[in-house]
């Protein structure tokens, strides 16, 4: 998650597709210039450890639009594949409380 989210701040889109797990990716993917990434909180994880193939994380992004200051909570949904971790999907916002 930290990597994906380091991918968003720098505008690393290779990083991010290839982050993306096959069953959800993108064709392309372009980034907004006008967002800002300031800070990533992590709220909780869910499973995601050496033995699991899933995990969850729920996290608070922090950017500016133009110089207005905002915030992306999303809960995201991760599958290892090969001994390597992608980012699957978000659940939908009902999900982040």
């Amino acid at each position: 998650m930290r990597s994906r989210y380091s991918a968003f701040a720098y505008g690393d889109v290779q990083y991010l597709l290839k982050s993306w797990h096959p069953l959800t990716r993108p064709e392309r993917l372009e980034l907004d210039a006008a967002i800002s990434w300031r800070r990533l909180d992590i709220v909780r994880t869910e499973r995601g450890g050496l033995l699991d193939n899933a995990g969850v994380v729920e996290f608070i992004a922090h950017y500016r639009e133009n110089g207005i200051a905002a915030q992306q909570h999303e809960v995201s949904r991760f599958r290892k594949t090969d001994h390597r971790w992608y980012y699957l999907d978000s659940l939908p916002d009902s999900s982040a409380v």
